[in-house]
């Protein structure tokens, strides 16, 4: 029996009953697009998250392309964000007209790198007039579970006057220094695809802020531009939550905590077990709460390792690999920030998603670990 990479049938089995209960609940109602279910669930994330607002959208997308026009982002602006990324962060971007500008990561968290980033702004902001570029926001991703450098970044932006706009896809309940990821922004977005550490099952997403005006303005964009109903003050979408998704979200929501710690054990096990080993394991700064949305190695022989992995029934995943920059879509399209990607196109080659689910079991997790062991044993001397 194969070990899959991720699992999001095992975490609805694990809620069946609950979720069941809750789709039935929505389906006697007759209500089946924003009305109770998603009117709560907004309420339960905001408070999980830590901020005063949260606005249910369709897809994590959206939910980057509604936060970025709720600050007023638009064609001829600039936003700054990095290309070790799902294409969803930089697709949202240009589906507003503006240009993503991308700067290199950080090796060992695989985020943004503060410094690369402030080498970007410096270097647009000296750039000649006439180049019709205004430098707008700084779009960090939390990715795989560790949060981007956020104070870091939050000074940045300030000093330039940007705005900051999280990716949270990848980062439900993530934590620096006391705070949570979504809460250090002007805004946040959030996605529930059904891997995600919460997952719907279905798409779903959200966007989360303090700032009551962007909420409004994120209301607005996610129907329409309606504020009143059939009529559209601001040219908007469509893009909302329905409500069997936030039924499912809000009981999934109650064991999101838990499933985390769940994450953090495995996590646990993985480093004991490989601490010895040839495997560059996932670097955790101090002051970070790390969520392990994926557990990420890296090893100059990945595709060696992942197919002996395979043929003993474990599987695995590469997220990603083609930076955005170098998929044909948008291969010498895209702007690249000073100082370049050395570290993101370094990595891709060498990342390797080992299984991650709140459901992988202490047994599931040693024989993964046992089996890398027994394949640095059968290359030894050659890694």
């Amino acid at each position: 029996m194969v070990i899959p990479q991720t699992d999001p049938k095992a975490n609805y089995l694990a809620h069946k009953a609950e979720i069941e209960g809750a789709i039935a609940h929505v389906l006697d109602s007759g209500w089946y697009i924003l009305g109770g279910e998603v009117t709560a669930f907004e309420a339960e994330f905001a408070k999980f998250i830590g901020v005063n607002h949260a606005v249910g959208t369709a897809n994590g997308t959206d939910a980057i392309v509604i936060a970025l026009r709720a600050c007023d982002i638009k064609r001829g602006d600039v936003v700054l964000t990095v290309s070790h990324t799902a294409v969803a962060t930089v697709a949202a971007i240009e589906l507003t007209g503006a240009t993503p500008v991308l700067v290199d990561i950080d090796p060992k968290t695989y985020t943004m790198d503060p410094s690369h980033l402030e080498d970007a702004i410096k270097a647009i902001s000296n750039a000649p007039s006439g180049t019709n570029r205004q430098l707008k926001a700084v779009l960090p991703v939390h990715l795989y579970g560790h949060p981007a450098d956020m104070p870091a970044i939050v000074e940045i932006a300030r000093r330039y006057g940007l705005y900051v706009i999280e990716d949270c896809a990848q980062a439900h309940g993530a934590i620096i220094e006391g705070k949570k990821a979504g809460t250090w922004g002007h805004i946040a977005t959030f996605s529930f695809y059904p891997t995600k550490n919460l997952g719907a099952l279905g798409d779903g997403g959200a966007v989360g802020t303090d700032d009551p005006l962007l909420a409004e303005k994120a209301c607005a964009l996610r129907e329409y531009g309606w504020h009143e109903r059939y009529i559209s003050d601001v040219p908007g979408m469509n893009s909302r939550l329905d409500e069997l998704q936030a039924a499912i979200l809000r009981i999934k929501l109650n064991y999101l905590d838990e499933e985390n710690k769940r994450r953090g054990l495995v996590a646990n096990i993985y480093n004991e077990f490989l601490s010895d080993s040839l495997l560059h394991l996932p670097a955790v700064r101090p002051d970070v709460t790390h969520v392990y949305h994926q557990f990420v190695v890296q090893s100059t022989q990945r595709d060696n390792l992942r197919s002996f992995l395979m043929a003993n029934g474990i599987a695995t995943a590469v997220h990603y690999p083609v930076p955005v920059h170098l998929q044909p879509a948008y291969k010498g399209q895209t702007t690249i920030g000073r100082g370049g990607l050395h570290n993101t196109e370094q990595i891709c080659n060498e990342i390797l998603s080992l299984p991650m689910y709140a459901q992988l079991s202490d047994e599931q997790t040693e024989k993964v670990c046992k089996t890398i062991v027994k394949w640095e044993k059968q290359h030894a001397g050659k890694l």
